[in-house]
């Protein structure tokens, strides 16, 4: 049994409602607060100085300096298994090229897909958990992980293959997604569909040992909506969770994901008003990527939207190497909150147990008693400093499980 504290303040972020917009005045802030967990979980939080007397057999680790605890974050939609880096891309992006003109100079998503495709499995666990423990330092303890630089039977199952390992590898717990269906490969030698059929058919029976998550890209560039309604539903009916990249650039792919009953909905910076009103109707979580509209210098999510309508708005970092290469969720999410009008409760919660919706996961997320002790500390007394400087106050201190990092 191990008493944490006293902090400042603690955010447990329980007791919220796990959709809609959230006012500061809703968040549950414990002073002086104390945390009491074992064997990975928490067992209770109040007051420190009354803890240390219904706990007097604890070993207790003192808080000497002002600090406020929150759960950890959860990065809901993430692509850090890859090799290589695509700067010539980016550079060519801010010299005003089109997404198109890029992937036809030999960019875009086919430039990972052939670095990935020769790294070995050993260089993409190194890359994979590399990129983890830099989450982790910044207090991110799950991290939800894509395939889809594989393309292919072999190094599809490579790129999960190396997911799993690293999640080994890492104290971070990291959840991943198969997401073949990321664009037709361009040595495959058929249609959209037929290639579709293929990762129902035969793909996926082969990585349902890795992952029972499957992720599509529905976009001109990529994927339409009437091919990617039945390809969901077959997956779902595989016993595979679906979820999807969803109006990215243009239209159509929230309406399909709520259609096919996906757990969530990403990037959606071009959802329209039948769009937001559908995903604040249904069950699903709105993932929002302010890393994609830095990276691409397109708008944001209309997150604000959104929440006032009534959705569940989670908010990832779409970390990967073309249109989202900086990784930093914090920094991302707090410049998001300036330019969308998002509360710090509202942030907080898509940070965590909204992200953890996304990811159908009921045990982290809230610092609550029976969740796990995933935990991070920051330097400050009062909670709204985090935010106020943009990404740049980091943590102190990250529990994963109970366990200091």
């Amino acid at each position: 049994m191990n008493l944490t504290g006293p902090f400042s303040q603690i955010l447990p972020l329980s007791g919220l409602p796990v959709k809609g917009a959230l006012r500061d005045e809703q968040l549950p802030v414990i002073t002086n607060g104390g945390i009491v967990t074992d064997n990975g979980k928490i067992i209770t939080i109040a007051d420190f100085n009354t803890l240390q007397q219904q706990y007097p057999q604890s070993n207790i680790t003192h808080i000497n300096t002002p600090a406020v605890l929150l759960p950890g974050f959860i990065d809901c939609h993430t692509h850090i298994c890859f090799d290589g880096n695509r700067s010539r891309d980016y550079a060519m992006r801010i010299a005003g090229k089109s997404y198109l003109e890029i992937a036809r100079a030999g960019g875009g998503i086919w430039d990972s897909v052939t670095k990935t495709r020769t790294a070995t499995i050993d260089t993409l666990t190194k890359n994979t958990v590399a990129r983890a423990n830099r989450h982790l330092q910044e207090g991110v303890t799950t991290i939800e992980v894509k395939s889809g630089y594989g393309l292919n039977l072999e190094d599809e199952l490579k790129m999960l293959q190396a997911i799993r390992l690293a999640g080994l590898q890492t104290k971070a717990t990291l959840i991943p997604t198969c997401l073949a269906a990321h664009m037709l490969p361009k040595d495959f030698e058929g249609t959209e569909e037929t290639y579709l059929n293929w990762i129902i058919n035969v793909l996926l029976p082969e990585v349902k040992d890795l992952t029972q998550r499957v992720d599509i890209f529905i976009e001109e560039t990529a994927f339409s909506a009437a091919q990617a309604l039945p390809f969901l539903l077959q997956a779902k009916a595989l016993g595979f969770a679906a979820t999807v990249h969803a109006d990215q650039f243009t239209c159509g792919g929230a309406i399909v994901a709520i259609e096919a009953g996906a757990v969530s909905a990403d990037h959606l910076e071009a959802s329209d008003i039948n769009s937001v009103a559908g995903l604040a109707a249904a069950d699903i979580a709105a993932v929002v990527l302010p890393g994609a509209s830095l990276g691409l210098g397109m708008p944001y999510a209309p997150a604000r939207r959104l929440l006032d309508a009534g959705a569940c708005v989670a908010i990832a970092s779409d970390w990967n190497p073309g249109s989202a290469p900086m990784g930093d969720l914090l920094l991302q999410a707090a410049v998001m909150s300036a330019a969308e009008k998002l509360s710090a409760a509202e942030v907080f919660a898509g940070l965590t147990f909204r992200a953890a919706k996304a990811l159908q996961l009921t045990h982290t997320g809230q610092l609550a008693p029976g969740f796990d002790a995933d935990m991070q500390m920051y330097p400050c007394d009062d909670y709204r400093d985090i935010l106020y400087y943009q990404g740049k106050m980091k943590p102190s201190a990250v529990w994963k499980n109970g366990e200091k990092i």
